[in-house]
């Protein structure tokens, strides 16, 4: 069959892993084409912090020449956020302290999918240390706004075609909100679920690796990779879902875009025959605002902290007031957030046990004009500190025709029926 390469750039993950193991698409053809679309668009877009064409290529080479494919992911390129060790590609951290930084080895999820047969594409740029400083990468949609962050060039890359999946890495909202304001589908398993080692540590309590990915098969079939289990596609659920419709105590800073997003997306699931139930959590989650900020930045500053003590005037302003900051929280003050968590988590089992997932905003609208910011991760932060599984699902555009999203959350350790419920609500009409 005779591919265009802007058809290949197009194909999913699942869709690529399918075509290559049936011998109807070769990776080398893939990758080249993938290559091809990064020299013809990244210069404006810089999504990218390292790509090494010939390095690729060879990788891809070798999956064709294999006797047999070595997994599901087999020759199918993915991206790599840029805090993520790969053993034959630097890790930049997005931060000069580390140009041309080698790690020996690669980090546990890019030995995992390399074992399964993945291709790594190269690294894809990260706001410094994955945390809140501008990074040099647009939007796809519109170049003059931001593509949000901390996982910055993963979300624009998959958005723009040059990579079918990658890995992103979220704190607060660096999954998510890329996700949303590139419109595509990102995903954050429960915590810990994904093994972390050789993925620069920013809060131990919150870190959590995800994908960002142009379907939610994609997401599902790199879990299947990471737990290290046979890929077998979870089916949509099989009868209409019982959903919690959550404005949370942030929908006063929720604009037109995403209120009118939330109401449609509420009006077609009924119409699909989904019981929406309204839930107002408890004044006490509107603490896990604050907590979390407590929290993120007490365990960054010490993560960051050789490098604040001997580095500091390479560091962003951003992220030396940041350090500051968490440094300034006492011990109690640091152990009361966690404790506010941990509460608000059991709380929010006892809300699982009448609803199968929760709809909630996931930004407060369209990605901002201006590439001095990654844009407000308020809505975000506070699930990200629950622990629970969630996805950001593109559901729409805003006045300005840019990308508007809603984030889909499970219970904690519900992964599986969480994308059960996803791959139901998304084959709704109009979604």
């Amino acid at each position: 069959m005779t591919y265009r390469n802007h058809e290949l750039a197009r194909l999913t993950a699942t869709e690529a892993a399918a075509r290559i193991a049936s011998g109807e698409l070769t990776s080398e053809l893939l990758v080249s084409a993938l290559l091809e679309r990064i020299a013809e668009r990244d210069e404006a877009l810089h999504a990218w912090a390292f790509v090494d064409p010939d390095l690729a290529l060879e990788a891809a080479r070798r999956c064709d020449a294999a006797s047999s494919p070595l997994g599901p992911l087999h020759g199918v390129p993915v991206g790599v956020k840029d805090i993520i060790d790969t053993a034959d590609m630097p890790t930049g951290m997005g931060s000069p302290i580390y140009d041309g930084h080698r790690p020996r080895n690669d980090a546990a999820c890019v030995a995992q999918i390399r074992a399964a047969g993945a291709v790594v594409l190269g690294k894809t740029v990260t706001v410094e240390f994955a945390g809140m400083a501008a990074p040099p990468t647009c939007n796809p949609h519109d170049p003059m706004r931001t593509p949000g962050g901390s996982s910055s060039g993963s979300g624009a890359a998959v958005a723009d075609c040059h990579v079918p999946i990658a890995f992103g890495t979220q704190t607060a909202g660096s999954v998510h909100r890329p996700a949303a304001y590139c419109g595509v589908v990102g995903f954050k398993p429960s915590f810990d679920l994904y093994n972390l080692h050789g993925v620069r540590p920013a809060a131990q309590s919150l870190d959590t690796l995800g994908t960002l990915s142009r379907s939610i098969e994609d997401a599902e079939l790199m879990m299947a990779v990471l737990v290290g289990r046979s890929y077998e596609p979870i089916p949509a659920s099989a009868s209409p879902p019982r959903i919690g419709f959550c404005r949370t105590h942030l929908w006063g800073t929720a604009k037109p875009e995403t209120a009118r997003a939330m109401a449609a997306v509420r009006q077609r699931m009924i119409r699909a025959g989904s019981e929406v139930i309204d839930i107002d959590l408890p004044k006490a989650f509107s603490e896990l605002t604050p907590a979390r900020d407590i929290i993120s930045s007490y365990e960054r500053a010490r993560a960051t902290l050789w490098e604040y003590n001997t580095h500091r005037e390479k560091l962003s302003p951003q992220l030396q007031r940041g350090i500051e900051k968490g440094l300034g929280w006492s011990f109690g003050e640091y152990r009361d957030a966690l404790a506010a968590g941990e509460a608000c988590r059991r709380e929010l089992e006892k809300t699982f046990a009448a609803i199968d997932a929760i709809i909630a905003p996931v930004t407060e609208g369209e990605a901002p004009v201006g590439l001095d910011s990654t844009g407000d991760h308020a809505f975000i932060g506070f699930w990200n500190l629950l622990r629970a599984p969630s996805f950001s699902l593109p559901v729409g555009r805003g006045p300005s025709g840019m990308p508007v999203g809603l984030q889909l959350i499970g219970p904690m350790g519900g992964d599986d029926r969480l994308i059960s419920v996803a791959k139901w609500i998304t084959t709704r009409p109009s979604m």
